[in-house]
């Protein structure tokens, strides 16, 4: 008997499991959804057998979760990206992550952010060093962009929920929940600030799992002179586990700030962040000290 034929016909968390299979396949899409789609690749970061990657590979194409592309023709080498099934699996990931870091390793307490000597903080300093996988999300203003600004360096920061007067009302005891409150006058410092990142060669791009239409409230109601950008269906929380809790029904991202090279490459990360303005100087006295390294080096090969 198939491993998808196995449990209850009628139940969708049977038949789901029965496509995921077993752990690896889920770490696989974790992998794939962060931008190792090559067979190496993955086997490099998973440490397991070629001939098991080999069968659940095979597995999650069949069941249209991910779909092969080939780079190169002699030998025959593929790609392996997901499909709109397998984006679909992300809310999954966020889920089991935030589950993970709540229930298994932390002591169930609901929170928006976390101890600077914890596991989730060591794994989010981890990112250092990181490209940002390829994607785009919707923009508050209509269309969609990279999180990361192409050829600029870029401070991406994340945070739970901004809200502008009148729109629907925060979730419930938003303000006991450690750490979710903040994010007006992080963004407002941002947007204060704005002028002199610019001046330093850096973009700003906040970034919530927030709906579009609400972010653009927000955002007029703030008068932010940068794009605020939707990760609702989890597509940057899951291709960079970023911590995040749930509150109101949604996934939310802890606030955390990343600084991305021009090559959408993460140079400095700000986790947990304490002090939201504060936090906004930090960040922009690291980007001056960046950028003026850049360009010593730059005249030095000129």
């Amino acid at each position: 008997m198939r491993r998808a034929d196995l449990g209850d016909a009628d139940c969708g968390i049977a038949q789901a499991l029965g496509v995921l299979g077993d752990w690896w396949t889920v770490l696989i899409v974790r992998e794939v959804a962060g931008g190792t789609t090559r067979f190496d690749g993955l086997q490099r970061e998973l440490g397991v057998s070629r001939r098991a990657l080999t069968e659940r590979l095979a597995g999650l194409v069949d069941h249209g979760v991910l779909r092969r592309e080939p780079y190169s023709a002699h030998p025959p080498r593929h790609d392996y990206l997901l499909t709109s099934k397998g984006e679909a699996l992300l809310p999954v990931l966020v889920a089991l992550q935030d589950w993970g870091t709540r229930h298994v390793m932390g002591d169930g307490g609901l929170t928006a952010t976390a101890d600077a000597d914890s596991a989730e903080a060591r794994r989010v300093h981890r990112l250092v060093g990181r490209r940002v996988p390829a994607m785009s999300l919707a923009r508050h203003d209509g269309g969609t962009e990279s999180p990361a600004a192409p050829g600029r360096w870029t401070v991406l920061y994340l945070f739970p929920g901004a809200f502008a007067p009148g729109a629907p009302a925060l979730p419930p005891s938003w303000g006991e929940i450690p750490g979710a409150v903040g994010c007006t006058l992080e963004s407002r410092t941002y947007a204060d600030r704005h002028p002199l990142f610019h001046a330093a060669g850096a973009e700003v791009r906040g970034v919530s799992t927030q709906r579009p239409d609400q972010l653009a409230a927000f955002a007029a109601y703030a008068r932010l002179p940068y794009p605020l950008l939707s990760d609702e269906d989890g597509r940057l929380a899951a291709g960079l586990l970023l911590p995040t809790f749930r509150a109101g029904g949604v996934a939310r991202l802890k606030r955390l700030t990343l600084l991305l090279d021009p090559e959408a490459v993460v140079r400095a990360v700000q986790f947990p962040v304490t002090d939201p303005a504060g936090s906004v100087d930090e960040m922009l006295a690291e980007v001056r000290r960046r950028t003026a390294a850049e360009a010593v080096q730059a005249s030095r090969l000129s």
